[in-house]
Parts: structure tokens; sequence; C-alpha cells
């Protein structure tokens, strides 16, 4: 089995299903560092990476919104000093889909991403 950072996303149109209790169980120790958030009564990954100042910060934002730009997936991203929030979800169900869970394993092998 691909690990999740390996899996690509897969096209995901409004009405598709989203992931159920039981998916989450499994896929959400995958990437343990993100936070299973509710937000407008629409569950999402949220995680937040800390960084050494601002250019540090807006240079991992850019390779988040690079990632999200290949795989046309595209997550909400605050950048501030020293940290940037990333929140994972899929906007056409409004909820969660294997596609989040996807990329977050793929942001956190972002480089920058441990720190």
């Amino acid at each position: 089995m691909n690990t999740l950072s390996q899996m690509k996303c897969t096209a995901c149109h409004a009405g598709a299903p989203i992931v159920t209790d039981e998916e989450i169980a499994e896929l959400h120790p995958q990437v343990p560092d993100w936070s299973l958030v509710e937000r407008d009564s629409i569950r999402r990954l949220e995680r937040v990476f800390k960084f050494a100042d601002f250019a540090e910060a807006l240079a991992f934002t850019n390779q988040v919104g690079e990632l999200a730009e290949a795989e046309d997936h595209h997550p909400s991203i605050l950048t501030e000093w020293g940290r940037v929030t990333v929140t994972w979800w899929t906007h056409k169900i409004k909820g969660l889909h294997r596609n989040d869970f996807i990329m977050a394993a793929r942001t956190d092998n972002l480089p920058g991403a441990a720190t």
C-alpha cells in the first residue's frame, strides 16, 4: 500500500461522499500532527507550522501554493510572522475527502515543514 504522501489526488465532484468516521480513524493516524477542526459545520484538517521569521514562513507558503496548484486542490493558508496555518478540506463537498489527507501528508513532506 502506498503511503498518503505518495498518492495523487483524484478528481472530486459535487456530491462525492465525505470520508466516514471509520475512514478518518484509518487516515488521521497517518498525519498525526494535523488537527481535526470544525468550522461552519465543516470538518477540516489543520496544522500550524512554525518558522524563524516571516521570510521563511512566506517561502513555505509559496511551496504549499505550488503543491496545491499541481494537484488542483487548494487549502486555506494564513501566513504570519514565524508561522503558517494550513487548512485542508474539499470545498465542493463541504467536508473532508481522502484528497485532504493526501495533501496534508504531502504538505508534511515539503522542505521546511519539520521546523
